[in-house]
């Protein structure tokens, strides 16, 4: 009687394993999935508010001039946005994808935009790579006050 009672006990312990193993090599496969989703061409982007260049295509509003610290930036995420305020009244906005493997940006601090993924950091003021794997700056948009809030357009080919 002993046997039938710890073959369903060993059962499900192996069910058990077997699932969290399952889970474990999904999230590897997820992972695998980000990474090789960004990392053939840093130009290209297929997120709702990219266009085929992988930019921003049309004029957005991010959100009030006021959360803009001077000296500093706030990074809006569902935009793929980042706006910063290098001097007081002065905005200036980049595409918050990294250059490198197209994740999101996540702060911005010290005068430096920086990538959680693996160290890449971008100038606050002109979008310039400054360390790390990525190969380019980021994508620089134009960033005007617009009654009290930021409105992020793309750069005019002018």
């Amino acid at each position: 009687m002993s046997e039938a009672f710890e073959s369903p006990a060993a059962s499900r312990r192996t069910v058990l394993c077997g699932a969290a193993a399952v889970l474990a090599a999904g999230g590897a496969v997820a992972v695998t999935g980000c990474a090789s989703s960004g990392s053939g061409s840093s130009s290209s982007g297929s997120g709702s508010a990219g266009s085929a260049k992988g930019g921003l295509k049309d004029p957005v509003v991010v959100g009030p001039a006021a959360d803009i610290p001077v000296g500093g930036g706030k990074v809006f995420r569902e935009q793929k946005v980042v706006v910063t305020q290098p001097s007081p009244g002065t905005y200036e906005a980049f595409s918050a994808v990294c250059t490198h493997a197209g994740c999101v940006v996540d702060k911005v601090e010290n005068q430096l935009i920086k990538c959680p993924c693996h160290g890449s950091t971008f100038n606050a003021t002109t979008g310039a790579r400054v360390e790390g794997p990525a190969p380019t700056g980021l994508p620089q948009y134009q960033a005007e006050v617009q009654g009290t809030d930021i409105k992020v357009s793309p750069r005019s080919s002018s």
